[in-house]
């Protein structure tokens, strides 16, 4: 089965898992090779309300949910933990705001030129990260946040990709 047919099979069974009432939409799930992330949308704050106080709003509406549905969501995370072998994390948008409440952190091993150290290394020494680790990540973060547009048609390639391969002929058999 095809990576994308995986993630519509998932994202599936926790639209028919979740209660009803938990975010005011299906969820939208993402999955790689070690996780699978599940981030529900909040009802919007009420129009009119000063910007302080709709932030401080937010901040509310997101805590109260973490709180309220915790053992819920670590159930259903057993579940699904057992019938995908993924780690499932869970996550909340409101607002503007998306907030992760559980998520994996992976070590991944990388090959670096000295070119490529020193960039990591003014980071750590400008104060920026507290290690190389920490500086390659804001690294990925900050190419991530300025690239969404590239790295979506990049993601949207692969899916076809994967598309095609899956209907091809079957070599394993």
């Amino acid at each position: 089965m095809a990576s994308d047919e995986v993630t519509v099979q998932i994202r599936g069974w926790f639209t028919g898992r979740l209660p009803e009432g938990w975010f005011t939409g299906a969820p939208q799930v993402t999955r790689d090779r070690e996780e699978i992330a599940v981030v529900g949308a909040l009802p919007e704050p009420p129009a009119g309300v000063e910007e302080t106080e709709r932030a401080a709003l937010i901040d509310g509406l997101i805590g109260r949910f973490r709180e309220e549905t915790r053992e819920r969501r670590i159930e259903i995370a057993k579940e699904a933990e057992r019938r995908f072998r993924q780690k499932v994390s869970w996550g909340v948008t409101c607002g503007d705001e998306t907030v992760m409440f559980t998520t994996l952190s992976v070590p991944v091993m990388t090959r670096l030129r000295q070119s490529e150290r020193q960039v990591l290394d003014t980071l750590v020494a400008a104060g920026v990260a507290r290690s190389r680790s920490d500086a390659l990540a804001w690294c990925v973060r900050l190419v991530g946040r300025n690239t969404d547009t590239w790295l979506g048609e990049l993601r949207d390639a692969l899916q076809h990709v994967d598309r095609v391969r899956s209907a091809g002929p079957d070599l394993h058999s």
